[in-house]
């Protein structure tokens, strides 16, 4: 009898445990359909940068969106970089300003653009030729104290600013011009374009000197405005159809021998981001060091070809004599700065060191790469 009642109960609790569980998964059906139907709204919004770059189109607009899609690759959903043409919310003129009041976040362009702010600016992109290409320059600024004196100049010059500084650009071209150019006296009343120290090193040379943005160097030549000028490169220059107003072209010079690009930021903006945040910013930059100069050789290399093969363009390698006079010049511009300006001079003493023990090694164990390319190419 005993056996018979605990076997007629048996069934009861199975029964009751199967309806709990009916309920309770129920509910949990329902829970996760809703889950479903119901997206999460309360996702954070991505922090966002407005960073405008100098240029409206070409090859460094190119590089400017190297650098910002490294960031935005590294960086995932939450954070990402949005890149602004040249004069999209301020003229190039002005985009210092514009970052330091937060205006914009950032800005992608090069030293010599705010030289007005002061001199010593051009030294850390178009300064003087000390034996040293911009590969060097840069080694200067990230490990030889430039870093440094770059923040201390911005805290002089009371700017909220945050900077990072890469690719090492090939020597500039000394230019476009209506005739080739043999001496540094044909030269001398030209009317000609640069920008920064440059601008003062062809003034001493005795070149009038005209400040132009590179959009606007084309149209000013076709119109007589000036009579020769530079930008930077063989793919910018063709770029600009330099080919349509002259078929003389000097490559090498001194005048900018070594350039990169910096991207700065507003500090107060820079700080708030998260110690991951601003490591990608600073280590895209250093990694664009290399992808720029991998890029855009080989681009520089192929108009360059162009433009003597499709447009009749005359190439010449600007004579040894007229860069000489142009270190003289060089001579001349830094004792005249330096005299006036203490921190300029602390910042040629600096370069100076560093390019004297780097290049020293350098210039002792590098062969010499023409005499291998004579061999092979003739």
């Amino acid at each position: 009898m005993k056996d018979r009642k605990v076997a007629h109960k048996a069934p009861a609790k199975s029964k009751v445990s199967r309806r709990k569980f009916l309920k309770t998964g129920a509910v949990a059906a329902g829970a996760g359909a809703a889950a479903l139907a119901m997206p999460n709204v309360a996702t954070a919004a991505p922090t966002v940068l407005k960073v405008q770059a100098a240029w409206g189109g070409g090859i460094f607009l190119e590089d400017a969106k190297h650098y910002v899609k490294r960031v935005n690759d590294m960086a995932g959903k939450g954070f990402r970089i949005d890149l602004l043409s040249v004069n999209s919310v301020v003229k190039t003129s002005q985009m210092q300003d514009a970052v330091h009041r937060g205006v914009l976040d950032g800005a992608h362009y090069v030293p010599a653009y705010w030289y007005s702010k002061s001199p010593a600016a051009s030294l850390f992109g178009t300064g003087p030729c000390f034996g040293w290409s911009a590969q060097e320059m840069l080694g200067w600024i990230h490990f030889g104290g430039g870093k440094e004196l770059f923040n201390e100049l911005m805290t002089s010059l009371g700017l909220n600013l945050v900077s990072f500084f890469n690719s090492p650009m090939p020597a500039q071209p000394l230019g476009w011009f209506k005739e080739q150019i043999k001496s540094s006296a044909q030269m001398k009343g030209l009317k000609y374009r640069t920008v920064g120290l440059a601008a003062d090193v062809m003034t001493e040379m005795g070149l009038s000197v005209v400040q132009l943005p590179g959009g606007e160097i084309q149209p000013a030549m076709k119109s007589g405005l000036i009579d020769a000028a530079e930008f930077n490169n063989p793919t910018s220059d063709s770029d600009f159809g330099m080919q349509d107003v002259s078929k003389h072209y000097h490559l090498a010079s001194f005048h900018q021998s070594q350039e990169c690009f910096e991207v700065t930021f507003n500090k107060k903006k820079f700080d708030s981001l998260s110690k991951e945040l601003q490591a990608i910013l600073e280590y895209a930059s250093e990694a664009e060091n290399s992808n720029f100069y991998w890029y855009s050789t080989l681009r520089y290399a192929n108009d360059l070809t162009k433009l003597k093969e499709k447009h009749g363009v005359n190439v010449y390698r600007t004579p040894d004599s007229i860069m000489s006079d142009q270190l003289k010049a060089w001579d001349r511009v830094l004792d005249r700065i330096s005299a006036k300006d203490k921190f300029f001079a602390k910042v040629v003493k600096s370069q100076k060191v560093y390019a004297k023990k780097v290049m020293n090694y350098l210039l002792l164990n590098q062969p010499d790469y023409g005499l291998a390319y004579k061999h092979y190419f003739g």
